[in-house]
């Protein structure tokens, strides 16, 4: 009881970065698989951390790094419908239309294309682009039915490439693969918190991909998967209703294009110009190492400083 009055002096800002560490403390000890800490307090995903958490404990679903396909039974079009994408997706790739963004405009995948990912558009969060609805109607068509999916892609990994370990941001979905062109070999796989999967060609797997994974393709065939963002089943209508209002107002700015012309989301166009000035911040690094770090700290800590204290 004196530890909890000493604290309730506090003023609310001090509540708040306590809130957050709380929240990323929570991120950081869920699975088996972790970052240091002090990249577990630092990461742009901090900002987001308490909604996670809660995300994360209204969940119907649990909380663990793979999840039962058999729980979301709407999901089974899909599958019954594998070789009707699979059909779309092969033509996709022989036009050359699966692949990296055209400039820095898909904050969440960019660092992706630099080991060889690639992506084609499906829907995200809104409106199915109209560049999907041209080349693969009969993929678009499906994704309508299903209402829990967010976003989806098609989604390629070729022989030799591969995802270093990242988290991602939003605990508000869950990842849905399914394996259209696959290797079918363990040597083309993703690990989850620690537990390999290989993709096999009709088969589905579903994990929460805000525990750590990597993947890699070390066969020298090509996969493409189906790859969708599902929405988190979680209790009490509030949640579900915070859950789809982050989806509608902060994912959607992260809406990107597959061909030049279709709409860009606005953390996207801002990521564009953030970029030009992190290109600088590269070339610092690589030519004092020393005054790098020590400008991002003092502006991390800076930046702390303004909203805390």
């Amino acid at each position: 009881m004196t530890f909890l009055h000493d604290l309730w002096p506090l003023a609310p800002r001090h509540w708040v970065l306590l809130a957050f560490i709380a929240a990323a403390l929570h991120s950081h000890l869920r699975g088996k698989m972790r970052f240091g800490l002090v990249r577990a307090l630092t990461d742009f995903t901090v900002l987001i951390a308490p909604l996670n958490s809660l995300m994360v404990m209204f969940s119907k679903v649990g909380s663990q790094p793979y999840l039962d396909p058999k729980k979301f039974p709407e999901l089974q079009l899909l599958q019954d419908n594998w070789e009707v994408m699979r059909e779309e997706a092969l033509h996709l790739d022989g036009r050359g239309n699966i692949k990296a963004a055209d400039s820095y405009n898909d904050i969440g995948f960019n660092s992706f294309f630099r080991t060889g990912w690639k992506r084609f558009y499906l829907k995200w969060y809104g409106d199915d682009l109209q560049s999907a609805k041209d080349l693969c109607p009969k993929t678009v068509a499906l994704l309508k039915q299903i209402p829990g999916v967010k976003a989806a892609m098609f989604a390629s990994l070729p022989p030799g490439a591969r995802l270093v370990r990242h988290r991602d941001p939003y605990a508000g979905s869950l990842r849905y693969h399914l394996g259209l062109i696959t290797p079918n070999d363990p040597g083309c796989y993703i690990d989850v918190d620690g537990e390999k999967y290989h993709w096999k060609d009709g088969e589905v797997v579903m994990f929460d991909e805000t525990y750590i994974h990597y993947a890699e393709n070390t066969t020298d065939h090509p996969r493409i998967i189906l790859f969708a963002d599902i929405e988190r089943p979680v209790y009490t209508p509030i949640m579900r209703w915070i859950n789809r209002g982050f989806g509608s107002l902060v994912m959607t700015a992260a809406a990107t294009q597959n061909v030049e012309g279709e709409p860009v989301g606005g953390l996207n166009k801002f990521f564009f110009h953030f970029y030009q000035l992190r290109a600088k911040a590269k070339v610092l690094k690589a030519r004092n190492r020393t005054a790098y770090y020590v400008g991002k700290w003092v502006l991390i800590g800076g930046l702390l400083w303004a909203i805390f204290y």
